[in-house]
């Protein structure tokens, strides 16, 4: 059986956490820039692929002999599903690799929001610890006991946030077009609604969706006016999942009481992104993180041995890959 992969990350990505590549397999690292890519991609019988990145073109894929593309994580957006189911190439994501550290950045970000943890470090650091705590004091802040997360998207990363939440005493709803088990939701005392429902009541708003064309631009300034005034937006979906112009008015209206952004509609964002020229108390009032949510050293390390398991599933025994996504 042949066993040549090619693979578009760094080797000591694997090695820093101790997920190095089995003896089994044949792997070549290269960056995704560099020329010999088309090449090498043709010649091999499978691809391991980080989620993030350029998009790779259908015209690589043409005329491979490729049994298998392995994400190391969850987005499969960097691939072209028409054009490799017609070519019969499997593409594989790690489908709740990255629940826990999601879960922590969702209730890290939003308690951070909430009770104005960043905000409060700018005001002190800036003298005005005492105008500042007062303030604080004042507006009555509160935490995430008793509210109300809405979730969009109740796929495993999706209740890996909701059992998080739960056990700190959120109320949880969710919005999710594909079926949900009623046992499962019932264990995490989550209730079903509308998107629209969800997006008018929740006190918190997180995102945990594909970016596919149902979901371009989901939350856009129409959704934005109608959440609850002071409610938070956690955006840690894919990047094109919100329209970063609309967030960044609502923040900058006062409607929106904060919002974390760890995506992006390009990525790295450019100087012109309007998330970047949010300014003044809007700015205190947004977190920004470079696509991070789901990367701890122990997620990684999962994603990563996941990721070399299905390879030699597929090319060492010859069984169908886990976590197809198409």
């Amino acid at each position: 059986m042949s066993n040549r992969v090619l693979c578009l990350r760094p080797e000591d990505d694997f090695l820093r956490v101790g997920a190095a590549a089995p003896a089994s397999l044949a792997v070549t690292y290269h960056a995704p820039t560099d020329a010999p890519v088309p090449a090498l991609i043709k010649s091999s019988d499978a691809l391991v692929i980080p989620a993030v990145g350029p998009r790779l073109g259908p015209d690589l894929f043409e005329g491979s002999k490729l049994k298998l593309v392995q994400v190391t994580g969850s987005g499969v957006d960097r691939v072209d599903q028409a054009a490799l189911t017609r070519l019969g190439i499997p593409v594989c994501n790690v489908a709740g690799g990255s629940n826990g550290a999601v879960a922590e950045y969702v209730v890290a970000n939003t308690s951070t929001l909430l009770r104005r943890f960043a905000w409060s470090d700018a005001e002190i650091k800036a003298g005005n610890y005492v105008k500042f705590r007062a303030r604080m004091i004042a507006d009555n802040l509160c935490g995430i006991d008793g509210l109300l997360v809405g979730l969009v998207g109740f796929g495993t990363i999706g209740r890996a946030v909701a059992r998080v939440l739960q056990a700190l005493g959120a109320k949880i709803c969710f919005c999710d077009p594909a079926p949900v088990d009623p046992a499962v939701a019932a264990s995490l005392e989550a209730r079903a609604v509308s998107f629209d429902e969800l997006i008018a009541t929740s006190d918190v708003v997180s995102l945990h969706v594909p970016l596919i064309p149902a979901t371009q631009n989901l939350i856009g300034a129409a959704e934005l006016a109608r959440m609850k005034p002071g409610a938070v937006l956690i955006q840690a979906s894919r990047g094109g999942v919100v329209d970063e112009a609309a967030l960044a008015a609502s923040l900058t209206s006062g409607h929106l009481g904060g919002a974390a952004v760890d995506v992006y509609s390009t990525e790295p964002p450019p100087a012109d992104n309007p998330l970047l020229k949010v300014s003044g108390e809007a700015a205190s009032r947004l977190l920004l993180t470079p696509h991070v949510g789901g990367i701890t050293r122990q997620s990684t390390a999962i994603l990563f041995r996941s990721s070399w398991q299905n390879v030699e599933r597929v090319l060492l025994r010859s069984e169908p890959p886990v976590s197809r996504v198409y």
